[in-house]
């Protein structure tokens, strides 16, 4: 498996001259599209009811969990980065700790994946499960994810945003309430004005 997981990555790795253009996408993607998932959560808050809200706190919780139980994954088994065992192309700055699963894919295949679990907000799940090809692509591009660490990603996030949603029941209103306590006051101003959701 090892072997199968090194050589998918040399086939989407960037080559040792990359085109320019190829690499500054690199970049966007893998640095700057992953601030869409929480954009979206608060613009579906802001926009939406309280139906609506409770969806994504358990989208929200499906993203916690899925992140803690990828530490769980990275401290049984801390595998290394390409760069960390000198394969392909490196183009990218990262620390060298363990690279299964990505965190960055974990997070935004949570909130994809608990947001596909529900009839309303199946389409923009789908929407953000799109953006993850282009962020896996990136990462790996340019060398600082293998293949296998986004199917990994993609593995734990569903897990995540199953048992968020068998759980749900417990732990959304409770929420809801607390965040609207807040967020009620907070932008009355707005929702006077009807820029915001009450």
């Amino acid at each position: 498996m090892e072997s199968l997981n090194q050589s998918l990555f040399l086939l989407i790795n960037a080559p040792a001259h990359p085109n320019p253009y190829a690499v500054t996408a690199a970049f966007v993607f893998a640095d700057y599209a992953i601030w869409l998932v929480p954009l979206a959560l608060v613009i579906g808050w802001l926009r939406g009811d309280d139906a609506l809200r409770r969806g994504l706190i358990e989208a929200s919780a499906a993203a916690l969990a899925a992140l803690f139980f990828a530490q769980i994954v990275v401290a049984l088994w801390p595998h290394p980065r390409p760069f960390m065992i000198g394969l392909g192309t490196h183009l990218m700055p990262h620390i060298a700790d363990p690279s299964l699963p990505s965190d960055h894919l974990t997070f935004l295949c949570a909130v994809a994946a608990s947001l596909m679990l529900h009839e309303r907000t199946r389409r923009a799940g789908a929407l953000l499960a799109l953006l993850g090809v282009p962020i896996a692509w990136s990462r790996i591009y340019l060398g600082v994810h293998f293949p296998f660490d986004m199917l990994g990603a993609a593995l734990v996030a569903s897990a995540a945003a199953w048992l968020a949603a068998a759980t749900g029941r417990w732990f959304q209103e409770p929420l809801l309430r607390m965040a609207t306590a807040v967020y009620r006051p907070l932008f009355a101003p707005l929702i006077r004005r009807g820029w915001v959701a009450r």
